[in-house]
This record gives C-alpha cells, structure tokens and sequence, in this order.
C-alpha cells in the first residue's frame, strides 16, 4: 500500500504547477488525469470492479430505506459519482446513496408524500436539486475551511464508530437474524442478542459468511496481488450454490440478492415551482449539512491513511455538482459513502478513476447482468462489509492518542460513543464541539511565568530559571498565549496577586500572538491602576499585529509608546530611574546590572553596598 501511495504522489510531481492554475481549479481532474497509466488503469479497474460489485445491494437497500423505488438508488450511484469524482479533490472518496441521508429523506418527504409514489419521487428530485445548489454555493465561497476544525483525534473516532456500525448494519446479513433497520449501534447489538438467545441464527447464512471471510482473510494474506475481495465474492457465492445444492434448506434458506431492473438512468427534472421550492428547501438544508459532514469526515479519514491532504472547497464544489447532475438523472442525494470509500480504498485504487470505472461498470451490470446479481448471496457481501468495517477501527492510533495527550483521548472517545449510540453524523459535531470546548479552556489559561532577566553577561534575554528573587519594586512576568475574551479574567488574577509594592510590572510580550478588544482594555485598566499608585507598565518584545492592534484602537496612546520597548533594548535601563530612590538604597537584592553601582537618581552608592545577593 505505501509503495503504491509514494509512485502516486511521486507521479505528481510533473504535474504540480498545474495544480494553481486556473483550468485545475475549474477542473480538478487535470492534476491526476495524467497520471493514468497502464499499471494505475490495471488498479483502479481493480478497485472499481469492487464497488460495483458492493453497491449493488447497497443502492437497493438504501433506496426502500429512503421510500423510493429500488433502482433508484442504483441511479444516485452512477452519474452523482462521477461528477463528484472528477471535481472532487479526494482520490479516495466513493460518492452515492447513503444510509443518513436515506433515513433523513424518509423522515423528512413521508409526511409530505406517499412514499414510492410520483409525488414522493418528484419532491426527492427537487431536495437534490436544492442541496447540489447549496452545497455548490458554500463550495465557491470558499467555506470549505470549516473541515479544519475537524481534528485528527475526531477523524479517529468517527472512523471506528462508523467501521463499528458497518458491522452492526450487517449483523442480520451475516447471521440471519431478523433486525430492524435504523437503529443505534446498542439497539442493533441488543436486538442481535435477543435473536441468538431465541435460537434464530440460520447457519446456512452464517456459514457462507464466514467461509467468506476466511476467503478473503487467507487470499489476502497468502496471495495479497490477487484482489481478495474479488477472490471472496465469488468463492462465497460458489460456496452458497453448493451448500444449497447439497442440503437444500435443511439448515435455512440463503437470500439472494434478487432480480435487479436493468435499465440506465433515465433523465428527470426537479420541479422548480414556489410550492415545491418552498417544501424542499428546509429538508435540503439538513441534508447539505448531512452530506458535506459525511463527505469531509470520510474523505479526511480516508486521508489520513492514504496520506493525501484534502481541499476542503474542492469538495464542497464536487459534492454540489454531484447533486445537481443527480438531480437529472434520477438520483436522490449522495454523499460519501465509507462502505464504499473503505473498499476503494482496501482494493488498491490510486486514482478518482475507479470510481469512474464503478459507476460505468455498474451500469453494465444493471444493463447486461442484472439477471445474475440475483444469485449473489446477501451474506456474501455481509461478510465483504464486516472486513471493511474491522479495517476502519485504527487500534494502533488510538493507543498512540490515549499515551500521548488526555484531552486528545477524551475527544476520540466522545465521538466514538456519540457515534455509536447516538448519531453517526452527530458524532462529527459532538468532536468538533468537544475540541472547541477543550481548546478553549486551554487557551482560556496562558501560561504567564515570573522571569528574571539573564545572568549571563551581554544577555538581553529574560528567564524563569535564573534563580534570582524578585525586585522589591519591579515585577517581570510573561505571558505565552493570546489575550483574548476568554483569557482576560486569568491574567487579570494574575496581575491582582503580585505584591503590590511591585508597582512598577514589565510584561514580556514575545510569547503574545494575539490580542482583541477585551485584552486590549485590560491591559488598559491595569496601566491605569498602576499609575495610580506611582508605578507603571512596561512592555517588551511586543509583536508587530498586537501593536498594530493597540494602536488601530487608540491604545497605544494611552498605555505610552515610550513604554514599549523592543528586541535587544534593556527595560530596566530606561524604568530604574523611575524607581523610588530610598527603597533602593537600603535594598540588598540588586539583581539588576543598573542597580549595582548607583541608586535611581545618579548618586553613587556607598561601598559596603555594593554586594550582589541572588
């Protein structure tokens, strides 16, 4: 797998200047259409052999789950695939017909329509129209950096949560059981172990199942060029004819796929009137919304294996036209699809190509042999779906994110277990809220240290391991993090517990990247206190944007520009004849180079007091 990524990102290197042009950005196909060759053509016809074959009961599944026809989600497999991998940016990502989005259309247009019927499918070709549109809008305003705030930590647990909930979803394929669709993760596992409890296993079922894994377990460990998944699919449907050839029912019947319709897309039309438009919109947002979550998380989960950056844009811009070319030809609303995404993956697809190839394979399928698809065992490609899944939960990463960082952890498991009890795409909103939240507590407390300014001699630095104690009349601190609204309070109590005999406070700036309106008033108010009481406020080493900030607001005049000083001036050179003269001379700490030989007013100082202490 990794000698195939680094030949992927190898062969881009020809083509990168491609990549920020304008014909790129308009067509994102440019920058890896050359890369096509002969040996990623054998690959990616591989791979997309793979998802043809996987989406066959899929699209049928997902369809009666929207209340739509059956083959209309074969149809929000073919053209809305294409267009989303051709103008997309993942090379990964399989776009199509999803269980969220199914069960949310469902949800939405029953109450509005009789489910399968003209009306109903009219109104679902109108939410399609109206998502691709929003979608496609939120791509060209360029919001797609919204995919930053999801962390890799989230990426993490989402992808475990949605490999765990693959297997769920086929825990009735693989076992023949009876299990309701729709259900969380704890319903699915709890219904599943009231069927076993009850003696409702059909082994027939189970043992192609898992004659198919075992298939596949051995093909892909002994013989890892050959496509096990290929290998599996069609040693697992041998294997079902030949169980039911020699035992008949007697240990269950073994359900099949059934007859498929075969014919293409044919093309449609979403109906535009205000009525229409009126009902639509509000179920196209929630499904915008849907969607893109979906689409970003797996394409950055994918990402993140694959070693490819995602343009969060881009996406947004292929998942908008998907829908609206879906919208055309009979398609309901896609999105990435993991079942899909994982398996095009695992297949050793390297470029958008093999979705292409998918999408134009099963149409052949629907066409031309649709009639055999009826004999594919269901638990065959049960067991296909239970390996994806396995594959998806990245044991190694969260071992390494559990070592490594508390908070981090909290925020993987959050979302794992939103996901799976709650709401797969909750789960993504949970992470990101989840991370925010954390960022901001730790954000929320900057680190402010007590420094001294460095021994050493010529050193124009300031540290907190000098092992120096404090100036009788001057406090040095500073503060590493930004000053904004949710930092304020935390360093105004920090400034409330110095001694007040230190009233003059030099701020060492260097470590403040950023400030807003309440920092800025802060600091205002604590230069005023000060004042108040003789002293001062002093900064140093004040980064340029936090300047600039103070001044656009007018603060920079009333803190004092003459106290602001910057890298490479001494602070104190300029602040101790600001000092109060008699707490000087009977002072015997001295730490500073000024204050060894004269007291702030010039006078020389007696000689039994000039020994340095600290």
């Amino acid at each position: 797998m990794a000698d195939r990524l680094l030949v992927t990102y190898h062969a881009l290197e020809p083509v990168r200047p491609l990549e920020n042009s304008r014909a790129a950005r308009l067509l994102p196909f440019l920058t890896w259409l050359p890369l096509v060759n002969r040996r990623t053509l054998r690959a990616d016809a591989i791979a997309g052999l793979v998802g043809a074959v996987i989406v066959l009961p899929q699209g049928v599944a997902f369809a009666t789950l929207a209340g739509l026809p059956p083959e209309y989600g074969l149809y929000a497999a073919m053209v809305p695939a294409i267009v989303a991998a051709l103008f997309g940016s993942s090379f990964h990502l399989v776009s199509g017909p999803t269980n969220a989005l199914s069960i949310l259309l469902f949800a939405q247009l029953a109450p509005l329509a009789e489910p399968a019927s003209a009306q109903y499918v009219q109104l679902a070709l109108t939410v399609t129209f109206l998502t691709g549109a929003m979608q496609l809008a939120l791509g060209l305003a360029r919001l797609g950096m919204l995919v930053n705030f999801i962390s890799h930590s989230v990426v993490i647990g989402f992808t475990a949560a949605a490999g765990l909930l693959i297997i769920a979803s086929q825990l009735r394929n693989f076992f023949g059981v009876s299990i309701a669709r729709g259900g969380t993760f704890f319903e699915t596992l709890q219904a599943f172990i009231l069927e076993i409890a009850d003696g409702h296993l059909n082994w027939a079922v189970t043992l192609v199942a898992l004659f198919t894994v075992g298939v596949a377990i051995i093909s892909r460990r002994f013989y890892p060029k050959i496509p096990y998944m290929i290998v599996a699919v069609v040693a697992g449907s041998l294997f079902g004819a030949g169980l039911d050839y020699l035992l008949g029912s007697r240990l269950g019947s073994i359900p099949t796929l059934g007859a498929l319709p075969g014919a293409f897309p044919p093309l449609s039309a979403p109906n535009l009137s205000l009525e229409s438009i009126r009902q639509a919109v509000p179920i196209a947002l929630g499904m915008t919304i849907l969607g893109l979550t979906e689409a970003l998380s797996i394409g950055r989960a994918i990402g993140v294996r694959s070693g490819q950056r995602i343009d969060g844009n881009q996406e947004f811009v292929g998942q908008g036209l998907s829908n609206l070319a879906g919208s055309f030809f009979s398609a309901y609303p896609s999105s990435g699809s993991f079942n899909r995404s994982g398996a095009n993956y695992e297949a050793g697809a390297v470029t958008p190509l093999a979705t292409v190839i998918a999408s134009g394979m099963l149409i052949v399928f629907v066409l031309l042999v649709a009639p055999l698809a009826a004999h594919l065992p269901i638990a065959v490609m049960a067991g296909i779906l239970f390996l994806i899944g396995y594959g998806l939960i990245d044991t190694h990463h969260f071992r390494q994110v559990a070592r490594t960082s508390g908070r981090e952890a909290a925020v993987m498991v959050a979302t794992l277990l939103t996901g799976l009890f709650v709401d797969l795409e909750f789960a993504i909103l949970t992470g990101v809220l989840f991370s925010l939240l954390m960022y901001l507590q730790r954000t929320s407390r900057p680190l402010v240290l007590d420094v001294k300014p460095d021994p050493a001699p010529g050193s124009y630095h300031y540290t907190a391991d000098s092992g120096l104690p404090d100036c009788q009349q001057v406090k040095m601190l500073r503060i590493n993090g930004s000053l904004y609204f949710g930092a304020v309070d935390h360093v105004a109590k920090e400034f409330q517990q110095i001694d007040p005999a230190q009233k003059h406070l030099v701020i060492v700036a260097s470590g403040i990247n950023f400030i807003d309106v309440a920092g800025a008033e802060m600091l205002l108010a604590e230069s005023r206190r000060r004042r108040a009481e003789g002293g001062g406020l002093y900064f140093y080493r004040v980064k340029d944007e936090v300047r600039r900030l103070l001044e656009r607001g007018g603060y920079l005049a009333h803190l004092g520009p003459e106290n602001f000083f910057p890298v490479k001036h001494r602070v104190i050179t300029a602040l101790y004849p600001r000092l109060d003269n008699e707490i000087c001379r009977h002072c015997k700490v001295r730490i500073f180079a000024e204050c060894q030989d004269y007291l702030p007013n010039g006078q020389r100082r007696e000689p039994e007091g000039n020994s340095r202490s600290g």
